[in-house]
C-alpha cells in the first residue's frame, strides 16, 4: 500500500464556483484562470469541470497547447504575452489571445508576416507596476496596435493591486482607468478575484477570477469569502501512522522547538514539507483528525509532522487527518503559517497522488 497522504479534486465544487461567479457578473464574460496548473490542482484534471467558461487564463503555451489539442474551442489568453518574436507563429497556429505590455511587443507584431489577425491584450499598468503601458501612452499604444496588420480584436487590460484590501483601493485606480480610455471603443477586462466578487463596477466586459475558482480567498482570509458558498476543490489529507506518549518536558522533533509542559498523547501523520505543507508552520496550526480540530507540535519535517491528540481520544493509528480542504479552508493554515492559500495550493509536490471525485 502506498503512503496514505492524498489530495483529492473535487470538480463538482470547481463547476459550483464557476456557475456561482458567472451569476456575479451576468453581464460579462468569464476567463477562468488556470494558471500554474490549475493552481496546483492540475490543468487536465480540472478544464472540463470549467468546460462552460467563455475563456480560459494562463501563461505557459504547454498548457495552452494541452487545452487545444484536448479540443477547447474557446479562446486561450496568455496573461504575460509573448516572450520571444517566434512565439507569434505559435499563438498564430493555436489560435491565441495574447497580452501586449511592453515595446518590444509592439515592434514584434509590426514585422509579423500574419496570415490571421491576432486577438490582443492591451496591458495597462495601474499602479501594481508589474506588466504594462502606463496611462498616459494608452491611448498612443491603442493607436499603433490599430494599423498593425497582424492584430485583430483589442481589448483593454488592467489589474488591482490592492482590490482585496476594500472600496478605498479600488476607486482611484479604476478612475485612473478610466480616464486613460474615456475615447476608446474597446471591451474591458480588469477584474481580478476581489474584484470580480466585491466590485460589480469594475466587471466591464470580462472578469478574470483565480483563486476563488478553487474556493480559496483572494484576501487569505476565509471567512471574507462565506457568504459566496465557494466550496474547496482541494482536500489534502493523511492518515495517523504512529502515536507516542510523551512526558512533561520532553523536547518534539527536530530542534525541540517545542515541549511539553504536561504528558501528551502526540499522533504522528504522513505529511511534510516534502509534500508540500509549510515547513514554516508553527507549533499550533491546526489539523483536523477524527472529526475534531487538534494542533501541530514541533517543527514539521520532510516526510512527518507532529499532532497533538490530548484531547482526542478517538485518534488512533489509521485516523483520517484532514490538513486543508472542507473542514479547515486552505486559508486558515497559510494563515497560521504566515503565507497565502495560493501558495500552499500551488507547492503540493508530485509525490502526493491526486484523486478526481465529482
Amino acid at each position: 500500500m502506498s503512503r496514505p497522504i492524498r489530495a483529492t479534486i473535487n470538480t463538482t465544487a470547481l463547476s459550483h464556483n464557476l456557475r456561482t461567479i458567472t451569476a456575479l457578473a451576468p453581464a460579462a464574460k468569464v476567463w477562468s484562470v488556470v494558471k500554474a496548473n490549475a493552481y496546483g490542482h492540475g490543468l487536465a484534471r480540472c478544464y472540463q469541470a470549467l468546460a462552460s467558461t467563455d475563456g480560459y487564463a494562463l501563461l505557459n503555451y504547454e498548457e495552452a497547447i494541452l487545452l487545444r489539442e484536448a479540443g477547447v474551442a474557446q479562446p486561450i489568453l496568455l496573461l504575460e504575452g509573448f516572450f520571444k518574436p517566434n512565439d507569434l507563429a505559435l499563438i498564430e497556429a493555436y489560435q491565441l489571445t495574447v497580452a501586449v505590455h511592453s515595446d518590444w511587443q509592439l515592434r514584434a507584431l509590426a514585422d509579423y508576416p500574419a496570415k490571421k489577425p491576432i486577438a490582443v491584450y492591451l496591458k495597462i499598468n495601474n499602479g501594481m507596476n508589474r506588466l504594462g503601458f502606463s496611462p498616459d501612452k494608452v491611448r498612443t499604444v491603442w493607436q499603433t496596435l490599430k494599423t498593425l496588420p497582424a492584430v485583430g480584436d483589442i481589448t483593454l487590460m488592467s489589474h488591482f493591486a490592492r482590490a482585496d484590501e476594500g472600496p478605498a483601493f479600488i476607486r482611484e485606480p479604476l478612475q485612473r482607468l478610466e480616464q486613460a480610455t474615456a475615447t476608446l471603443q474597446a471591451p474591458r477586462c480588469y477584474a481580478n478575484s476581489a474584484a470580480s466578487l466585491w466590485y460589480p463596477e469594475t466587471h466591464h466586459q470580462w472578469i478574470r477570477p483565480g483563486v476563488v475558482l478553487y474556493g480559496a480567498s483572494p484576501t487569505g482570509c476565509a471567512i471574507d469569502i462565506e457568504p459566496f458558498d465557494l466550496r474547496p476543490v482541494m482536500t489534502l489529507s493523511s492518515e495517523i501512522i504512529a502515536i507516542q506518549q510523551v512526558a512533561a518536558g520532553e523536547g518534539i522533533g527536530y530542534g525541540h522547538r517545542y515541549t511539553t509542559t504536561t504528558a501528551q498523547r502526540i499522533g504522528i501523520i504522513a505529511c511534510g514539507y516534502a509534500d508540500g505543507y509549510p515547513r514554516h508552520a508553527p507549533s499550533g496550526t491546526p489539523v483536523w483528525v477524527a472529526g475534531k480540530r487538534c494542533k501541530t507540535v514541533g517543527t514539521v519535517s520532510m516526510d512527518m509532522l507532529m499532532v497533538d491528540l490530548t484531547d482526542c481520544p478517538d485518534a488512533t493509528i489509521g485516523s483520517v487527518v484532514e490538513l486543508w480542504g472542507a473542514q479547515l479552508p486552505v486559508d486558515t493554515i497559510a494563515q497560521a503559517a504566515g503565507t497565502v492559500g495560493y501558495e500552499l495550493l500551488t507547492s503540493v509536490t508530485q509525490r502526493v497522488p491526486f484523486t478526481v471525485i465529482s
